[in-house]
């Protein structure tokens, strides 16, 4: 039985691009806190450091999962 394939709604797009970008931070706050640097300063410069990437893929206009697309 072949199933409809449905678009994502905004709410489920926000959530899953909210997703991505809180992975990113916490993967680049978790690799400094694991190389020893503990000063919450720094911390939080890579936690903000983190979320380059995805704003920068969902900058993108041909990113289909969380780009900012024409209709």
């Amino acid at each position: 039985m072949a199933t409809k394939k449905t678009a994502k709604t905004v709410k489920e797009q926000a959530l899953a691009a909210g997703a991505s970008y809180l992975r990113a931070s916490l993967a680049a706050v978790l690799a400094m806190y694991m190389a020893g640097i503990t000063d919450p300063k720094v911390l939080a410069n890579a936690f903000v450091a983190g979320l380059v990437g995805p704003l920068v893929k969902a900058l993108q206009p041909n990113e289909k999962e969380f780009g900012i697309t024409k209709k």
